[in-house]
């Protein structure tokens, strides 16, 4: 049987995060991340991260979003989690689109000399198409 491969993750014990959730059942949740040291304690050089959490229905199904909302409190986070939600809605579509437009511009052309595609036409031996694909 073959030997499994060995995974070399680490946990940084100088970036370690409390993680708390926080949600309304209805537009989404909010996790507060307060930065602690190693021995559990709140480190207090460090600033607290609020992260929302949401979902974008689509006519593919639900896609998640997560995205960093610019706060100092819980209170400001729930406040400004709609506009944080909407850049990040408007970032997902945008790329979305990116995606759409490289998956329609992917031209598939035979290289000359595939089986079943014939060669090129009178004075084009083998092929005269200059598209390549790696």
């Amino acid at each position: 049987m073959a030997e499994a491969p060995k995974i070399d993750i680490e946990v940084d014990p100088n970036d370690l995060y409390r993680e708390e959730v926080f949600t309304d059942r209805k537009a989404g949740s909010i996790r507060r991340l307060t930065p602690i040291k190693s021995d559990g304690n709140t480190d207090t050089k460090r600033s607290v991260i609020y992260i929302g959490q949401a979902q974008l229905l689509t006519p593919v199904g639900a896609v998640p979003l997560s995205f960093e909302i610019p706060a100092n409190s819980l209170d400001e986070a729930a406040r400004k989690f709609s506009e944080a939600a909407g850049a990040a809605v408007e970032e997902t579509q945008k790329e979305l689109e990116e995606l759409r437009r490289e998956a329609a511009s992917s031209i598939v052309v035979p290289r000359s000399g595939d089986p079943g595609f014939g060669g090129g036409g009178p004075g084009i031996p083998g092929g005269g198409g200059k598209i390549k694909l790696p």
